[in-house]
C-alpha cells in the first residue's frame, strides 16, 4: 500500500516518493530513524496499528512515542478476520466460543511473536468473548497462518489481505469479520456483531511526520493522500483485498491513534503483555 501511494504522490505533486524499508526490532529501528529526521516534509513515517502497541512492548524507546511525531492521514483501513483451519472442529464463532468455555487454554491461537499486533488482536478477542485461548508465538505472521493452514495450530486473527487468498482457496475456513458489515470479498462470512461477539478490531496504515514538520506541509501531504485515495486503480485494489481507503484528516487520525493507545492499554494489562 505505501508503494501505491508513493507512486501516486510522485504522479500528483511531480517530487520523487520513494519507500525505503527500515526492518528490524518491530520496526523501531526506521520509526526512531524517521523521529530524527529535518522535520521538512522530505522524510515521512509509513506505520501501522502496531505503533500504538509499542509502549507496551518495550520498556524504553528511542524516542518520544506520544510526541515526536505529527499524524498526517491514514493510507488504510482494514478489518480483521478470524481464521481457521479447514479440517477445525469449529465451523462458527459461537462454535469455537462455546468450545473454548468448556476447554480453557485448549484452543490455541497464532501470531507472528509475543507483542505482535496478532497477540494484540487475538487477546482482544478472547477478552470480548470472555474465553481463555493459548498463544503459540511464531518468528512471523506468515509463519502463523501456515501453520494454521497446516492445522498444527486452531485459529489465527489477521487482516484480509493476508487471509484471503487461503480462504479462497479452501485452505483457511473465515468464521467471521470485524466492521459494521460483511466483506464484499468473503460474502458469506459474518460479521463479529452478527455472531454475538462485541469486537471492534481494525487494522490500518497511515503516514505520520516528524515533529516540528510546518502545518502547511502536512496540510498539503494529507490533501494529497486523499487526491490519491479517490482514484478508480486506488479504490478497485482496495477493495480486492478487502480494504477501506485513507484520507483522514490529521486532527481525527491524532485522536485515533491516542485512542488505539489507550484501547491496547487494557488489552495488554488483561492479558499480562509485559514490555521487554
Amino acid at each position: 500500500m505505501s508503494r501505491r501511494i508513493a507512486q501516486k504522490l510522485t504522479e500528483q505533486t511531480g517530487n520523487t516518493f520513494f519507500v525505503e524499508n527500515k526492518a528490524g526490532a518491530s520496526g523501531t529501528i526506521g520509526i526512531a530513524q524517521v523521529a530524527r529526521a529535518t522535520p521538512d516534509g522530505t522524510t515521512l513515517l509509513a506505520n501501522d496499528g502496531s505503533y500504538t502497541m509499542l509502549p507496551y512492548v518495550f520498556k524504553t524507546l528511542a524516542w518520544d512515542h506520544a510526541n515526536d511525531f505529527v499524524p498526517i492521514t491514514t493510507t488504510s483501513v482494514s478489518p480483521a478476520v478470524l481464521a481457521a483451519g479447514p479440517n477445525t472442529r469449529f465451523d462458527t464463532v459461537a462454535e469455537l466460543v462455546r468450545y473454548a468455555r468448556a476447554h480453557p487454554g485448549e484452543v490455541t491461537y497464532g501470531t507472528g511473536g509475543v507483542g505482535s499486533s496478532l497477540h494484540f488482536a487475538c487477546e482482544q478477542f478472547a477478552q470480548a468473548a470472555g474465553i481463555q485461548l493459548r498463544h503459540i508465538p511464531f518468528k512471523g505472521a506468515g509463519e502463523a497462518v501456515a501453520a494454521v493452514a497446516a492445522g498444527t495450530v486452531d485459529i489465527v486473527m489477521g487482516g484480509p489481505s493476508s487471509a484471503l487468498t487461503l480462504v479462497q482457496a479452501g485452505k483457511l475456513r473465515a468464521l467471521a469479520v470485524s466492521g459494521a458489515h460483511r466483506l464484499d470479498v468473503l460474502p458469506k462470512v459474518p460479521t463479529f456483531g452478527e455472531s454475538g461477539i462485541d469486537y471492534q478490531m481494525r487494522y490500518w496504515t497511515g503516514l505520520a511526520a516528524p515533529r516540528g514538520t510546518p502545518p502547511e506541509i502536512v496540510a498539503f501531504l494529507q490533501k494529497q493522500v486523499a487526491k490519491a485515495m479517490e482514484g478508480e486503480d486506488v479504490r478497485a485494489y482496495y477493495a480486492s483485498i478487502g480494504a477501506e481507503v485513507g484520507g483522514m484528516p490529521s486532527a481525527e487520525f491524532a485522536t485515533f491513534m491516542r485512542n488505539e493507545v489507550g484501547r491496547w492499554k487494557s488489552v495488554a494489562a488483561n492479558a499480562n503483555i509485559q514490555p521487554e
